[in-house]
């Protein structure tokens, strides 16, 4: 199974009340990628999703497999594979059923259909699980069954809409890692939509950020949480902390609670950093403040620090230490993780 090139160009969608989904948009996937379409509900994620397997077709603007416009083309005529977030599975056929019916559809030969089915019950974990009903099925097995129908035909793109949405927190951690493991083995390309920043920064080779049907930021999770391109990507993607500037000193600036070290260029009026870059120290640092809560969060503590300012910083600590609630808190940051952001 390979993947194939996607690309979107200058795709616009819009419904029947005026509302525009997707704005003007031009995107192309990488074939063997793994893309995930991030950003708050009504964003346009999931329409962009359903132009891309063909569920919706653009009001202007062309879909492109390879070098062959799909445009036109239904979903039955794309090659792709889909996993949704109810499963969308036949309660009255057993896991075997499911995962050929489509195969079943094609006019594949029964001997290569279950030839096929074993190759994927095994792929996904299952393997002594064809005989069973759905009904008997926890949440994740269900899953790994949509994720195998879907596969069951070697599609040339994976598409899937918040595919672990409706799994509890610790499933969805476990399968997460193996659906990761999954796609790298196959190598083919598969677009996933979510609202889950976690998801996203686990499984996307690159993350596109929307917003308002338009694209907020694409790049590498890595880029996108350390290197946001505005203040919607920087506070949709992870916590932040923002300092706004009273004073431009010579080697700093001074915001409430203190002085930061300032290398950067120009003269901001706000600046930024995330709450892990935040050092509780023992005496001295660049911020002083109270404590006004701190909360155990396992391999870390986040502390919320008043400085003076309209919110507390949030601060996370590994150090183990449990602070008295309005002690004195000495906080340090290095000049290299603070930054500016667009509006």
């Amino acid at each position: 199974m390979s993947g194939t090139t996607i690309r979107l160009a200058g795709c616009r969608k819009a419904f029947a009340d005026g509302t525009v989904a997707v704005h003007d948009l031009d995107l192309t996937i990488d074939a063997g990628e793994t893309l995930a379409i991030l950003g708050p509900s009504g964003c346009g994620k999931t329409t962009t999703l359903r132009l891309i397997a063909g569920l919706e077709r653009p009001d202007v603007g062309q879909v492109f497999f390879g070098d062959t416009d799909v445009t036109r083309l239904p979903i039955e005529r794309r090659d792709v594979g889909m996993v949704f977030q109810n499963y969308a599975l036949f309660p009255n056929l057993d896991v075997a059923g499911n995962i050929v019916y489509g195969l079943k559809i094609r006019g594949m030969a029964p001997a290569e259909r279950n030839k096929r089915c074993a190759e994927l019950l095994e792929l996904v974990g299952l393997r002594d699980h064809g005989k069973r009903g759905i009904h008997e099925l926890s949440g994740g097995q269900r899953q790994r069954v949509a994720l195998a129908r879907a596969l069951a035909p070697k599609p040339r793109v994976l598409l899937l809409d918040e595919p672990l949405a409706a799994l509890d927190a610790q499933l969805r951690e476990r399968l997460r890692s193996e659906l990761d493991q999954l796609l790298r083995h196959l190598g083919i390309t598969a677009v996933f939509v979510t609202h889950d920043q976690g998801e996203a920064m686990a499984l996307g080779n690159r993350i596109l950020v929307m917003e308002h049907g338009r694209v907020a930021q694409l790049a590498s999770p890595r880029d996108i949480y350390q290197q946001p391109a505005n203040t919607f990507v920087a506070s949709f993607v992870g916590n932040l902390n923002a300092f706004p500037v009273l004073e431009h000193m010579p080697l700093g600036l001074k915001v409430s609670g203190g002085e930061l070290p300032w290398r950067g260029g120009g003269l901001p009026a706000t600046v930024y950093c995330r709450p892990e870059h935040l050092r509780v120290m023992d005496s001295e640092g660049h911020l002083r403040g109270r404590l006004v809560g701190q909360f155990f969060q396992g391999a870390q503590s986040r502390l919320l620090v008043d400085v003076g300012a309209d919110q507390p910083l949030l601060v996370d600590s590994t150090d183990g230490v449990i602070h008295t609630p309005g002690s004195l808190i000495a906080l340090a940051v290095e000049p290299q993780v603070l930054f500016t952001l667009a509006s």
